[in-house]
């Protein structure tokens, strides 16, 4: 039986570069062993930082690396965004690892859509929601989800207008108060994220996500437990175990997340079996809310004191490191890594057919 031929695409233009690779890796070294070996042949695609692709023998390096390709030579030329190495046109399943944005907001969804050909995870829209924080919120409202109170604020009320800034930080004070986070609306991995205690740290916060974003978002803080459930499947999807995070740097920012020891998870967490499930079926409202596809990871602040559970946020192409949440979380529920990789693209072919139905 002929192998099916998967296109790895990794790197990407966004802060979480780097991050893709090492994802990029763990995935090629799963689709290489055991039985999937026997089912898949492995094509990868790397796209460079500034949005060039890269043929499988020049991504299999970037792979063996582990790190970026150096620029230089090709960067820049922009007629040469509009190629595609010949080998993309052989792809029979595309299996996209690009964290942030141009990967996981909707826009590479849109491209591997046009190619008509599936691919794992969320689609255009689903992609779309699930990067925009104010969006996601919206339709985690829609869905009766509860959240923390948070405010939306865009680049123009932080740098355009002295007269406004003050008078949205006396806002954010007598909304939110302190601590309170301020966060880009379109950047993953806690870039751009800041934790702030006081009109000074919110004033230099508000300039700094203004720098990432145009649309920004301050969060009430919680004394809470982070605890987070994996997603997968279609239409009946599955929730794993609840997992939960715990770390000593003063909240869960890009160095702790992707440093290992800087963070410490318990899988599954302990946690009542009632609170436990009941984070689970909200996980799979979440997903559904987003028309969320294949995989996502679904986090969440788990307020002991008083029994409350705030959704936090969803991602849909949560990272796969060594380091990560998402595929632990399906290990501990019965999942190899291996296998889950298998199933995620069994799942991409399976949508992809549905949606030739419509």
């Amino acid at each position: 039986m002929a192998k099916l031929r998967v296109g790895l695409l990794f790197g990407g233009r966004s802060g979480e570069h780097e991050v893709s690779i090492i994802s990029a890796r763990a995935i090629a070294k799963a689709l290489a062993g055991e039985s999937n070996a026997e089912k898949y042949e492995t094509l990868p695609f790397y796209i460079d930082k500034d949005g060039l692709w890269h043929s499988p023998a020049v991504a299999q390096q970037v792979l063996d690396a582990g790190v970026p390709r150096n620029e230089g030579g090709e960067t820049g030329d922009r007629a040469k965004l509009w190629q595609f190495p010949a080998e993309a046109g052989t792809v029979e399943v595309w299996f996209p690892i690009l964290h942030g944005p141009n990967g996981e907001d909707g826009t590479i969804q849109g491209l591997l859509t046009l190619m008509q050909v599936p691919f794992v995870g969320t689609g255009v829209m689903g992609s779309a929601v699930g990067m925009d924080k104010l969006a996601m919120k919206t339709a985690f409202s829609r869905a009766d989800l509860p959240q923390v109170k948070y405010m939306a604020v865009t680049r123009s009320q932080v740098w355009s207008n002295p007269c406004v800034f003050p008078k949205l930080c006396d806002e954010i004070e007598q909304n939110l108060g302190y601590p309170c986070f301020v966060k880009p609306a379109n950047l993953g991995s806690s870039v751009g994220i800041s934790k702030v205690r006081s009109r000074s740290e919110l004033e230099a916060a508000l300039d700094s996500a203004a720098s990432y974003d145009r649309r920004l978002i301050v969060e009430a803080g919680v004394v809470a437990r982070e605890v987070e459930c994996a997603v997968l499947g279609n239409d009946n999807a599955k929730a794993s175990v609840v997992g939960e995070i715990t770390y000593e740097s003063d909240f869960y920012d890009y160095e702790t997340k992707y440093t290992d020891g800087k963070a410490s998870l318990f899988i599954p967490s302990e946690l009542p079996e009632a609170v436990a499930a009941q984070i689970q079926e909200m996980a799979i409202r979440a997903f559904e809310a987003v028309d969320g596809a294949g995989l996502s990871r679904v986090d969440f602040f788990y307020v002991e004191a008083t029994g409350e559970i705030f959704i936090n946020e969803i991602n849909t192409l949560p990272g796969f490191t060594a380091l990560s949440m998402y595929p632990q979380l399906w290990a501990k529920t019965g999942v190899s890594f291996t296998e889950l990789v298998d199933r995620l693209i069994e799942l991409a072919i399976a949508r992809h057919t549905d949606k030739s139905k419509e």
